[in-house]
């Protein structure tokens, strides 16, 4: 289904099965998954400045919505949302849109690629009051890493979608996961 070069076949792996599960299950909301960028739209947005980081991850899987509080963006949508690297006044967080790129959104809070080292950094738990926070979070070593780890993991993905254990049953994204086979 899936086919990048620049990603581990892990990664693919995953989201193939996600996608699959997806295909499936009319029942779930559709717009969960994005598809893929084509190699020349990943080198056109690497040659605008977009981070190589971003799109090895966009070229296996192009946004994904978790749920209404968790949002990886789409090329697109990342583009719409680089404001959010600007210096916010009295923020004692690094905001530069020269060292950061904004890829996504977790309780109203942005998630930045570190340009420099692909991390992927944020101040998820101050959500809304992010730019009060003192410091950025390391969330993982880069996407990939992130989306496994984080997002595909229902533990975390429960945590970080600040879902109460009495929903847990009912939230698309964990559907989504029991059905591709990936809660464990």
């Amino acid at each position: 289904m899936t086919s990048a070069s620049h990603a581990p076949s892990r990664l693919i792996a995953t989201v193939d099965a996600l996608r699959l599960a997806l295909l499936e299950s009319p029942d779930l909301l559709g717009f969960t998954l994005g598809g893929t960028i084509d190699e020349e739209t990943a080198a056109a947005a690497e040659a605008e400045g977009v981070p190589r980081a971003f799109l090895d991850f966009c070229r296996v899987l192009n946004g994904v919505g978790c749920g209404p509080s968790v949002q990886l963006f789409s090329l697109a949508e990342a583009e719409e949302h680089q404001f959010y690297c600007e210096p916010v006044v009295d923020s004692p967080l690094p905001l530069s849109p020269e060292k950061l790129y904004c890829v996504g959104m977790i309780q109203e809070a942005p998630v930045f690629v570190d340009r420099a080292s692909g991390d992927l950094l944020g101040a998820i738990e101050e959500g809304p009051d992010w730019p009060d926070a003192e410091r950025f979070e390391q969330l993982a070593p880069g996407l990939g890493a992130f989306f496994l780890e984080r997002l595909v993991a229902p533990d975390e993905y429960a945590r970080l979608a600040l879902i109460d254990d009495e929903l847990l049953e009912y939230d698309d994204w964990l559907k989504l996961l029991r059905r591709a086979g990936l809660t464990g």
